[in-house]
């Protein structure tokens, strides 16, 4: 077998992934449509000809326009499933999925709504698919610590539901330690951590992450191969990285996908893991961003494997779960030799 059909039948868990960021064009227009919500775009190839980003922020401007036509916990529900029913056929068998229930709460969508749909459409998956998964709830960067607060207390009363919090938005000038205060207030709460940092900031970026916000897992990482002390820290912590190579490249944090350095963090011994962010933005899911990360730095079928090993041990699940899972990996890896 190839590369790219071991990949396609490997065992993995996904743990970078924005449900927002799965809205399809034909759904969004769906939910346009069933909703009254009036939308920029006509078809899916104007939709699709408007995904051509120079940064970070060119794609948050068409993203949480997007977010629009969500308005029902049924459009949560749709759209989550949908995602979960897509990576189940690419092998995907746990998932840890971030949403951003501020950009619904200031558009006038209550916390629970957007929560509902999602952890029913986790829980059908669970039922029916065989997917253990977890919710992470991310606070939103360009917005004040304050606002961050009010998202964390309705979290608090729904901790049955979600598991960690998070770090996203634009990441530049906005330090993760304009959020100490809230994030140790998540952690006296109980809640895991994780956080965006490296994207588009500095290395200094994902020093302070896991310094002040005392982060479980960095998300992107990438500008951390600029501080060769940084890498070295992240080794001996096994300090989990979430890499996303296509929305990278699509985002111009590298203008050339042979420029990611996913191999560099596997020779360096970190525990990377491939996700794939926002796909429908960013142009491929899961195995997607694998197999083309593959092509572009050479991975082999053990850097691979590793990979998808990596994406368990990185997780969030229990440890019965998480040797479950890694036996299923073994069990296919076996089956192919």
């Amino acid at each position: 077998m190839d590369l790219h059909g071991l990949i396609d039948v490997l065992p993995k868990a996904e743990l970078h992934l924005h449900i927002e960021g799965t809205l399809e064009p034909q759904m969004m227009l769906d939910l346009a449509k069933r909703n009254g919500v009036t939308l920029a775009y006509d078809t899916v190839n104007e939709i699709a000809a408007a995904y051509d980003f120079s940064n970070l922020q060119d794609f948050l401007d068409l993203y949480y326009q997007g977010m629009s036509v969500l308005i029902h916990e049924r459009d949560f529900y749709d759209l989550t499933m949908a995602y979960l029913e897509k990576v189940h056929g690419q092998g995907v068998r746990h998932v840890e999925i971030f949403f951003d229930p501020q950009a619904h709460m200031e558009r006038g969508i209550a916390f629970e709504t957007a929560l509902g749909g999602i952890t029913t459409a986790l829980e059908d998956a669970g039922k029916h698919m065989e997917m253990t998964s977890k919710l992470i709830m991310c606070f939103l960067r360009h917005l004040d610590e304050d606002d961050a607060f009010k998202a964390l207390e309705c979290a608090c009363k729904h901790k049955e539901h979600i598991y960690a919090v998070g770090l996203d938005s634009s990441e530049a000038g906005r330090p993760p330690e304009l959020f100490s205060r809230v994030f140790k207030a998540a952690r006296d709460e109980g809640f895991k951590a994780v956080a965006h940092a490296g994207e588009e900031g500095p290395a200094a970026y994902v020093e302070t992450a896991l310094d002040d916000l005392q982060v479980n897992r960095v998300d992107h990482g990438n500008r951390a191969f600029d501080d060769p002390a940084l890498i070295a820290r992240m080794v001996r912590e096994q300090m989990p990285l979430t890499m996303c190579p296509l929305s990278n490249l699509r985002l111009k944090g590298i203008s050339d996908l042979r420029q990611h350095p996913i191999k560099k963090a596997l020779d360096a011994g970190l525990l990377a893991t491939v996700n794939s962010d926002d796909p429908s933005y960013f142009g491929g899911y899961v195995n997607e961003n694998y197999k083309a990360v593959a092509d572009a730095v050479g991975l082999d079928a053990g850097d691979v494997i590793k990979l998808a090993k990596n994406s368990v041990v990185a997780s969030f699940v229990d440890a019965g779960r998480k040797q479950e899972l890694l036996d299923k990996i073994e069990s296919q890896v076996g089956r192919l030799t």
